[in-house]
């Protein structure tokens, strides 16, 4: 059973998948830590999505300005019952649930520096990989991830 931070992601990452982006959840992109969805775009831009659940879900979430430096535009996914005047107006909103989402409010397109792009898109292709050869093979035990 998916917990409500995976279902909103699912949904988050159906929609995404319409507009051209490929994403993955739980991405680390240096260690300490993990996004709930990282996208990628037709374009090369990179997008972090936060699913947050509750408003104690957000409140215990003191870490989320370190993935700023991470993306191109930063997101809150959270359903419509979500208290969203708790959120940052300067990030962007995505009311999702299980099986879809809408973006409400763009986040401010950051340009990443290419250095890191070229960082987080190759963390991206490598998860995405091992991931796959995981799924192939899931008794190899250095493909655990």
């Amino acid at each position: 059973m998916n917990t409500p931070g995976q279902r909103l992601a699912r949904g988050t990452c159906r929609h995404l998948h319409t507009h051209g982006f490929v994403c993955l959840e739980e991405v680390i992109p240096t260690p300490g830590l993990r996004v709930d969805v990282m996208a990628l775009g037709p374009k090369g831009k990179i997008w972090v999505v936060e699913c947050k659940s509750s408003r104690a879900d957000f409140m215990a979430d003191g870490k989320w300005q370190n993935y700023l430096p991470w993306c191109d535009r930063f997101f809150w996914a959270v359903d419509t019952q979500f208290p969203t005047d708790l959120l940052p107006p300067d990030t962007g909103l995505i009311f999702a649930d299980d099986y879809d989402a809408e973006i409400i409010r763009m986040g401010p397109d950051q340009k990443l520096p290419p250095p890191r792009r070229k960082s987080i898109t190759h963390i991206f292709a490598r998860a995405a990989a091992l991931r796959l050869q995981a799924l192939r093979d899931p008794n190899h035990l250095s493909l655990r991830i």
